[in-house]
């Protein structure tokens, strides 16, 4: 008999290695090398690509263009416009996000909307029971008389595949791809092989069959998502959702999408009843704003090809300690040093006695720089203690020398502030295509010329 061979693979980046090692040497993670036994595979089970015996001819675009490929609409418009327009039929999309965000909720709301519409659903689940899903279902509304969403709670990916031809389904939903498992493998569900073997199976159905399969992939510490980065190159879209736990929104993005644009987002609330849209989140987070208060201004940042009001506060104080601290919650941590630097060099502000804290109102995670300008402002606000005037609202990205570069959509800010009541705008130095409105707007070149029109 011939000796079964083992391996160590890393189970965050697929790195192979013949022994064991403490740190994977192509991605660096700690303790991630699992010993897998080697596997001797025929080019049936490991080879996607068409055989020399299967009758594939090549076609012209124009010939392949006249068949019109009708989209998946679930009813849920916020999810539907992340995706362009709907779901493709025979296409793979990959769902990630941190535990408890509010994944299967999305994807069984969405399986309900589409048995409402007369699209024929298989949620497969590998995590919950039947009954524990149809818990959810009830929660979530509409699973009375939905004759077409069909669920399951199964593991075994050749026994799932056999129900969904047998069955025959629009839309099969999996929850989630690290509990499946090939047979073929001797691995254990939600290795590295498992996954990349179950994902390319799905693939292959999907493609084949003409229906489209919707997975949930869990995600690492690092937010990304778990398995091997070959993973998202095979799916077809790839969707992130996002949020922070001790807040009620979410935020759905597009990382990759082949059949649609990866700059939309989608806003939602989770709610008692499940997850709620958000049509227009402009002024979400302006709710609870009171009055004129030092170290609080208002800055509008993009999400996806939305503007969003967004409520940036700072406070410095003198440090207790020798070396002052720097914190920033939802804002990136190198920004706030770079933004304090220019500030000290440009300006001749001294933050070398205080400690320097900014925080994004309402658990968003801002990462566009356009949000530098309102940053900076709250910080000088809450350094000299003066408040910015109620109704003020700024953006605008602050380069090393100091000076206030431009930014996309300015247009769209200005109106979707005019529309919540702001009368004062601090803008970078443009071309404004605007009719004629009722504000001031004050274009400047520099953080100096910000920072007089701010607090003159």
């Amino acid at each position: 008999m011939a000796k079964t061979k083992y391996k160590f693979v890393c189970q965050s980046c697929g790195y192979t290695t013949a022994k064991w090692l403490g740190r994977c040497p192509e991605c660096g993670a700690w303790d991630s090398l699992v010993e897998e036994a080697e596997v001797a595979t025929t080019r049936n089970s490991k080879s996607y690509l068409p055989t020399s015996s299967e009758k594939v001819k090549p076609r012209t675009i124009a010939s392949v263009a006249q068949v019109k490929v009708e989209r998946l609409a679930t009813g849920i418009h916020e999810f539907d416009r992340v995706l362009g327009g709907g779901v493709v039929p025979g296409s793979l999309v990959l769902l990630g996000g941190t535990p408890g965000i509010g994944k299967s909720t999305i994807l069984l709301d969405a399986g309900l909307r589409f048995g409402q519409r007369g699209v024929k659903v298989l949620y497969v689940s590998g995590e919950e029971s039947e009954e524990q899903t149809a818990m959810r279902a009830v929660r979530l509304g509409g699973a009375s008389a939905n004759e077409n969403l069909l669920i399951m709670t199964a593991t075994d990916l050749d026994a799932i595949l056999a129900q969904a031809n047998a069955v025959q389904p629009q839309i099969l939903i999996i929850d989630s791809i690290q509990t499946m498992y090939n047979p073929e493998l001797p691995t254990a569900a939600g290795s590295v092989g498992q996954v990349r073997e179950c994902t390319a199976k799905l693939l292959q159905f999907a493609k084949t069959t003409n229906i489209a399969v919707m997975v949930i992939g869990h995600v690492t510490k690092d937010g990304n998502i778990a398995g091997p980065r070959l993973l998202e190159h095979m799916v077809d879209v790839v969707l992130q959702f996002e949020g922070d736990r001790s807040y009620a929104f979410r935020v759905l993005r597009a990382l990759k999408n082949r059949f649609g644009s990866t700059e939309e987002s989608g806003i939602f609330s989770m709610e008692a009843g499940g997850l709620a849209e958000v049509a227009n989140p402009a002024g979400l987070f302006l709710e609870d704003r009171d009055g004129e208060a030092a170290g609080s201004l208002i800055g509008a940042c993009m999400e996806g090809n939305r503007p969003i009001m967004v409520e940036f506060q700072a406070l410095v104080a003198k440090t207790p300690y020798g070396m002052p601290r720097r914190t920033a919650v939802g804002f990136d941590y190198n920004r706030v040093n770079m933004l304090l630097a220019i500030l000290e060099r440009r300006l001749g502000l001294d933050f070398g006695m205080y400690d320097a804290y900014v925080n994004v109102v309402g658990g968003m995670r801002i990462s566009e720089p356009t949000a530098d300008l309102a940053v900076a402002a709250a910080l000088v606000s809450s350094y000299r203690n003066r408040p910015v005037s109620k109704g003020v609202l700024c953006f605008g990205e602050v380069g090393l020398t100091g000076e206030v570069r431009r930014v996309s959509a300015p247009e769209r800010r200005i109106m979707d502030g005019i529309n919540l009541g702001f009368t004062k705008f601090i803008v970078p130095e443009s071309q404004l295509r605007l009719p004629q409105v009722d504000a001031k707007i004050i274009r400047v070149k520099t953080l100096e010329q910000a920072m007089q029109a701010l607090f003159q």
